[in-house]
């Protein structure tokens, strides 16, 4: 989920969703606390610098699998797999 920056929205529509989107300042990591957090937690499983040719889509998978299953502080300790879940039940 896209942050709004503190000073003020800068925003577009998604024309095929019209979702808003919100997007952050240059060089201002803090506006992206999600982004950020979510770029470390790939860095225990990819070291900065490493080639992602050196992984196969199996790697990929599992890694993106454990980190779905992570609760998150950001989602109340829900999982994103169980948040997503949650939302496409909730549009059925």
């Amino acid at each position: 989920m896209c942050q709004m920056p503190l000073n003020g929205p800068t925003s577009t529509r998604a024309p095929a969703t019209e979702v808003k989107a919100y997007f952050c300042d240059p060089q201002s990591p803090w506006q992206r606390g999600s982004n950020e957090n979510t770029n470390g937690l790939l860095r225990q499983y990819f070291p900065k610098n490493s080639d992602p040719t050196d992984y196969s889509q199996s790697d990929l998978s599992k890694v993106a699998l454990r980190l779905n299953q992570r609760p998150r502080q950001t989602l109340g300790f829900q999982t994103p797999a169980s948040k997503l879940q949650e939302s496409v039940a909730s549009t059925s």
